[in-house]
């Protein structure tokens, strides 16, 4: 399940990015700052979330641990 949500993170960022540039293009600065500030948030929680602490596994180490 955790899988699915970085999936989903990382496409969404990805498409605000991409939103954030048609933005500026537009001349709409405001907006498009916005969503590139919600594009690197985004990205910094998948970091936060995939890279693994002193102490513990990553996800993918977790995830074959419980199969």
């Amino acid at each position: 399940m955790a899988d699915l949500a970085l999936s989903l993170m990382v496409l969404c960022a990805v498409v605000m990015s991409v939103a954030a540039f048609f933005a500026f293009r537009r001349g709409d600065k405001k907006q498009g700052g916005l969503m590139l500030v919600l594009a690197v948030v985004l990205a910094l929680n998948v970091a936060i979330w995939t890279i693994p602490g002193p102490d513990e596994a990553s996800l993918s180490q977790a995830g074959a641990a419980a199969d």
